[in-house]
């Protein structure tokens, strides 16, 4: 006779992309694929960065009570990944979130005088790609 060892699914609703998102709400959520696979459930906060020439934006988790710019990383009570709101962020660059909502592809860089970045290109929407390759 076969032995099973089922383990109920429980994972229904989760975000299973390796993302990061850009809401209409001003905040920058990281879905739980990207949450998991990076460790980011340790981490408290979140440092953004942002390159205005590149339109580039770096995202840095850190646990430093001392860091005076820091964003609160708030945490899916469900494990569905984190997400952190970033109003000043987009007020002070003049960044419509609106504009600029949806997924963006995310690449991972060691700067110098900075450390290790998670960065998203402004415009480099998942969607436009797939619009344009006529995969959408």
């Amino acid at each position: 006779m076969e032995k099973y060892s089922f383990q109920k699914f429980e994972r229904t609703n989760a975000r299973l992309e390796d993302r990061i998102t850009i809401t209409g709400s001003r905040a920058f959520g990281f879905p739980t694929k990207f949450f998991q696979d990076n460790n980011i459930g340790r981490f408290k906060y979140v440092v953004l960065y942002y390159d205005e020439k590149n339109k580039g934006v770096g995202f840095q988790f850190s646990n430093d009570e001392q860091e005076k710019h820091k964003f609160t990383l708030i945490k899916s009570k469900q494990g569905y990944g984190g997400s952190a709101v970033a109003t000043s962020f987009f007020k002070i660059y003049n960044l419509e979130p609106k504009r600029y909502k949806g997924r963006y592809k995310w690449k991972k860089k060691n700067i110098p005088g900075i450390g290790k970045l998670f960065i998203i290109n402004l415009g480099d929407k998942v969607e436009e790609e797939k619009l344009k390759r006529g995969t959408g």
